[in-house]
């Protein structure tokens, strides 16, 4: 009888309940815009450097060959670093979650925005200020099968305290179904203010070596739409089962310090490295300490031909959020293809996938009646957020930005 009860009790409480379930991590960093803005300027002084060399030493009368349009940014003059004057890119995205994120997760995600403007006060210095969105649909929260606790004071009891929630809807004689999907949809949303410096440090067999220096600051906010209309603000029960209301759940301000040095360069071949470490503006939530956190990030490019890109880009970083006790350490990477389409515009494939390697389960971990009834006193435990998703961005910018 005590069984039959708590069983039809879990029903009713996943309906209304589930919704707030946080997602307390995030498979990508807000860097994208810093290692672009780096391997821009590395490229092009490096590409100044071996046009110098080539045109060293010609006789005087003698004529130098007019370079591959592929040498240089369609559409705009050759530059010797960072772009200078104003620039400026937009583009837009739609993605489709991939993994376990049972069958209402699985379809196109709403749509992000992309605006890049910058100015560059010469070859050496810029400014760029970036805002963006990413969606996302974490796994793990619409499938698999999650122990349900009612609140203290009540004894175990095998089958009834824990009982036993299949997130995927499906009841048997042993779990509950949930009775309605959990939309858990993320829209992040970036605003990034970068302040741009290339730096040749040293030489290496007779030619300089640039490296980008990048001061950041990072803002970012969230709408999960099963928060209910309330942006990222969803309670849930921490790690020690304590319920918590009212986190804005993946807001913060982060200061980064960005350096990214080249360690390939051939004609069709490149890449870069960046560390950044990063400090938290200030602790919110369930933060208890902030110290430098390092993102690592490397980058590898093959361009087949010249308005073509092929590029991998794995991370190693370190994500702090207001639900997080302790720094995520994500593990990441950016795969795709870009197509130049003329001078001004583009077209991108990308698969990003990622996780905290120190965070577990993915997804819901259990389920935490507080207080009868359950229906209405329930909060989700999440363990980590991990990711996968196919990204496909259709945009327009200045040719000496949108290089291949």
């Amino acid at each position: 009888m005590l069984r039959s009860f708590f069983r039809a009790g879990t029903l009713c409480v996943i309906s209304g309940t589930l919704a707030a379930a946080p997602a307390l991590a995030d498979v990508t960093g807000p860097y994208g815009t810093v290692v672009r803005g780096a391997n821009t300027a590395i490229k092009n002084a490096m590409n100044a450097q071996s046009a110098k060399k080539n045109t060293q030493g010609l006789q005087p009368g003698t004529v130098a060959q007019v370079p591959p349009v592929g040498q240089v940014p369609v559409g705009g003059k050759a530059e010797i670093g960072l772009p200078t004057g104003f620039t400026y890119t937009v583009d837009f995205s739609f993605a489709r979650p991939y993994g376990n994120v049972g069958s209402f997760g699985n379809k196109w995600m709403q749509g992000g925005t992309d605006v890049v403007a910058g100015y560059g006060f010469s070859p050496k210095m810029s400014v760029i200020a970036n805002y963006y969105e990413l969606q996302h649909y974490p796994v793990g929260f619409n499938s698999g099968q999650v122990p349900f606790f009612l609140p203290n004071g009540f004894p175990p009891i095998p089958g009834v305290n824990p009982s036993c929630v299949d997130l995927s809807g499906a009841t048997s004689s042993t779990c509950t179904g949930i009775s309605s999907p959990v939309d858990v949809t993320t829209k992040d949303k970036f605003f990034l203010g970068l302040w741009e410096n290339l730096i040749n440090v040293g030489k290496f067999r007779g030619r300089s070596i640039p490296i980008v220096v990048t001061p950041t600051y990072v803002s970012r906010w969230s709408q999960v739409n099963a928060s209910g209309g309330n942006g990222d603000v969803v309670p849930f029960v921490d790690l020690n089962g304590i319920p918590h209301f009212g986190i804005s759940t993946r807001t913060t301000q982060v200061y980064s310090l960005a350096v990214t040095i080249p360690f390939l360069k051939t004609p069709k071949m490149f890449g870069t490295f960046t560390v950044a470490p990063s400090w938290l503006v200030h602790t919110a939530g369930l933060n208890q300490v902030n110290h430098a956190q390092l993102y690592q990030i490397l980058y590898l490019e093959y361009n087949p031909t010249p308005s073509t890109k092929i590029f991998l880009e794995p991370q190693s970083s370190r994500d702090y959020l207001p639900a997080d006790p302790y720094a995520q350490h994500v593990a990441a990477y950016f795969a795709g293809i870009a197509q130049r389409l003329g001078p001004t515009a583009f077209v991108q494939l990308v698969l990003n996938s990622g996780g905290p390697t120190n965070y577990s389960p993915y997804g819901i971990k259990q389920l935490n009646c507080l207080q009868l009834p359950c229906s209405a006193n329930t909060l989700p435990m999440v363990g980590g957020l991990k990711a996968t998703q196919l990204q496909i961005q259709i945009g327009i910018g200045s040719p000496s930005v949108i290089q291949f």
